[in-house]
């Protein structure tokens, strides 16, 4: 960035002043956004203003509309729920009140509103910049404001953060809130899983999401339920003889539990309800299995928010304020949401009628089309549910191939997840799917055993590798390796790990001109919590351990908070690679985090049972590795063999801004420093200034990611989302 361009950053919001408010039903991470829009507003020179109780503050003006200062969003990180309150405001829906609220804002010069909220928020707040004119004539005529003071608030920017913890708006992937309520909702079934496993029971349990699915499916995937009940996709018309059936086929496989996810708004073909209790009867009736009903209600808007949460917050609320000063009177109302790991602007009323079309697509039974536009990600998660659930894996291993799974490197949370959705896909593809103990040591050894379904049961939820992982490369056991390879006839490769997975991988390619047997194809699943692997903006893994750090911060500012002048410095892991603890500085609201790659301990992040989004990272990532897999092998078989010698056929597959993609290891050997151990280009570098920003430095703001106005319908069939 140049030195004009960050003049430019710190002036550009000289003379403008900025509202922000929170609106409607509460959500974790708010707080991580309010925050964000008032540092960085009050660095781009701009006044900020908090308007405490949502609209009903903006409508009653005096004492509610607070000027913010540095200090006073210290210590909000990380609290839940919104520390400016938020109220369901009757006023702001006249024009009487809009009126009131006008007003308020043009005595006090303001013209950017950020507003923080759900659907019905965010589009209150669209009619009244589509009135603000009209509203602006009417003060005038009252004699309320004067033509100067109009003229100076011809027009109002309006940027909308959507905080809600169901994920029922369209255009973004994530929602603040939605992380910290999977959160919540998984260190219940994970507590329920373990009474379970006394005694044989069923457990149904219900979330909420009235007209959307998504903490319901999430969950599911993320517990490896047996059954899902979701708005969007209800069951066909015989689901009752379906549902027993499959509870007591699981039965008969040796699971002493049973667990049924229900979202609050589940509904059947019909569009009749479908409740915990008619569950809970319909499987008492049938099947006498003990059954119990638990409904999580507010709890999951409790809590503190997740490391996620408090990024994404954060994140969006600083595209918010770059949104708001860059607006003209000719921008429409945007929204501030997240891609993949994008942040992008999407024009507000374009995703409130997307959103609305859902719903109206649920009502009119258009189950397909409510589907579709949910979105790709919502998508992806509803077909990889619907493979795993899969009960009755093809008996036939006719025409079948052979494909190993193994960890190498360190244990990461979430590894045992990456494992369980490979066997599964693989299974249910009528491959026979072998796993490896201990890495590349293993496979050199002979540690190597077939795995059936219910091998791998229950695994979602557990920390570190099951299969057992060691840092050993290939190189030096090629030789056993391709006997192994031979003998236990092994046609591909799917390889869980870190660093050492991606060299390993190099290692195998240039092994290959040497050892024929090498020539099968195999993909790389990152998983390290340093998430220094070439190739993917997010490793399996790096989640969980920002939870763990995030906590730990926490609890030292809450020990701190009473003794004024303490300084804590902590060391997270992560060799030379800084992500670990710049994320963690953002999230823990850090005053100086120290990396690597900037010269100048938790030490058991490894452990630990894996985050909702590390869960649903890796039964993803997995499925998607064994489809191409398959495809690969298919594309390899000659003359009753396995043959892969293209670069194509040693792939890492990672999430790159938006899509999963499949790169070849090789092409990725430039992007890579070796000697350090991570990718010569990070993606979250460019964060390190907000951190800095948030923590009072002076400091250049790199604007030079710009987040640019799309549009919802064309990102909607965008290819590849995850």
């Amino acid at each position: 960035m140049t030195h004009e361009e960050h003049h430019a950053a710190k002036t550009l919001g000289i003379g403008k002043a900025i509202a922000v408010l929170t609106s409607g039903g509460d959500a974790q991470g708010m707080n991580a956004a309010v925050r964000a829009v008032v540092r960085v507003g009050i660095f781009t020179g701009a006044r900020v203003f908090f308007v405490h109780e949502g609209y009903q503050g903006l409508v009653d003006g005096g004492d509610n509309i607070k000027e913010a200062t540095w200090e006073s969003v210290s210590m909000m990180l990380q609290l839940g729920g919104t520390v400016i309150g938020s109220a369901r405001c009757k006023d702001f829906r006249e024009r009487e009140g809009r009126l009131r609220a006008a007003y308020n804002l043009v005595k006090r010069g303001i013209t950017n509103l950020c507003v923080i909220g759900g659907d019905g928020s965010l589009t209150g707040a669209d009619t009244f910049r589509s009135e603000w004119s009209d509203l602006l004539g009417d003060l005038q005529k009252a004699g309320k404001i004067t033509d100067e003071e109009a003229t100076k608030s011809s027009y109002l920017n309006i940027v909308g953060l959507v905080g809600s913890i169901d994920n029922d708006f369209c255009g973004t992937d994530m929602t603040i809130g939605t992380d910290s309520a999977l959160h919540r909702i998984i260190e219940i079934v994970d507590a329920i899983t373990t009474t379970a496993q006394s005694h044989q029971r069923t457990f149904v349990l219900e979330v909420m999401g009235r007209h959307c699915g998504y903490l319901a499916l999430v969950t599911s995937l993320s517990c490896g339920a047996d059954w899902v009940f979701i708005p969007e996709c209800p069951p066909d018309d015989d689901w009752e003889e379906h549902l027993c059936r499959r509870l007591s086929e699981t039965r008969t496989r040796g699971s002493r539990l049973n667990i049924i996810i229900v979202a609050e708004g589940a509904i059947d073909r019909n569009g009749k309800p479908i409740t915990s209790e008619d569950i809970k009867n319909l499987v008492v009736k049938r099947l006498g299995y003990d059954t119990r009903v638990t409904v999580l209600g507010h709890v999951q808007r409790g809590g503190t928010p997740s490391a996620f949460d408090r990024i994404l917050g954060s994140r969006m609320g600083v595209e918010a304020v770059m949104a708001l000063l860059e607006g003209t009177p000719d921008t429409p109302a945007c929204v501030v949401s997240l891609s993949g790991n994008q942040a992008v602007r999407l024009p507000l009323m374009e995703c409130v009628q997307v959103t609305k079309d859902v719903t109206k697509a649920m009502e009119e039974k258009k189950f397909d089309e409510a589907l579709k536009l949910r979105g790709r990600s919502f998508m992806n998660n509803w077909e990889v549910y619907k493979l795993l659930a899969h009960v009755r894996p093809p008996v036939s291993k006719s025409g079948s191939h052979t494909v190993a799974v193994m960890n190498v490197g360190a244990p990461a949370a979430g590894m045992n997840a990456a494992v369980r959705s490979t066997v599964r896909i693989g299974l249910i593809q009528g491959n026979r799917v072998l796993v490896v103990h201990d890495g590349f040591e293993g496979l050199a050894k002979g540690q190597i055993e077939e795995a059936g379904w219910s091998y791998v049961g229950g695994w979602t939820g557990q920390g570190g590798s099951k299969l057992g992982t060691k840092r050993t490369l290939p190189k030096k056991s090629f030789e056993q390796i391709s006997a192994n390879i031979t003998k236990f006839n092994i046609q591909g490769l799917v390889i869980i790990g870190g660093f050492e997975a991606y060299t390993g991988g190099l290692e195998l390619m240039e092994g290959r001109k040497q050892f024929d047997e090498l020539c099968i194809p195999f993909v790389v699943i990152p998983a390290t919590v340093s998430n220094n692997v070439p190739g993917s903006d997010f490793s399996v893994g790096a989640d969980t351990a920002l939870n763990t750090i995030c906590t730990t911060c926490d609890r030292i500012k809450q020990s701190a908070a009473g003794t004024k002048r303490r300084v804590f410095i902590i060391e997270t892991m992560g060799g030379y690679c800084g992500y670990l603890a710049t994320m963690a500085g953002l999230a823990a609201g850090a005053d100086a985090a120290y990396i690597f790659e900037e010269p100048f301990t938790i030490r058991d992040l490894q452990g630990g049972s894996p985050t909702p989004f590390d869960r649903n990272f890796a039964t993803k990532m997995g499925a998607k590795a064994m489809n191409w897999m398959s495809g690969k092998i298919k594309e390899s078989y000659r003359n009753g063999r396995i043959f892969a010698n293209t670069p194509d056929s040693g792939c890492v597959l990672g999430m790159r801004k938006r899509a999963l993609l499949f790169q070849p290891v090789t092409e990725l050997q430039g992007q890579t420093d070796f000697e350090h151990r991570i990718p010569k280009e990070q993606w979250w570098l460019k964060l390190r200034p907000i951190l800095k920003i948030l923590a009072k430095y002076e400091i250049d703001l790199d604007t030079s990611d710009h987040a640019h106005l799309e549009h919802i319908t064309r990102k909607r069939s965008g290819e590849g989302a995850v």
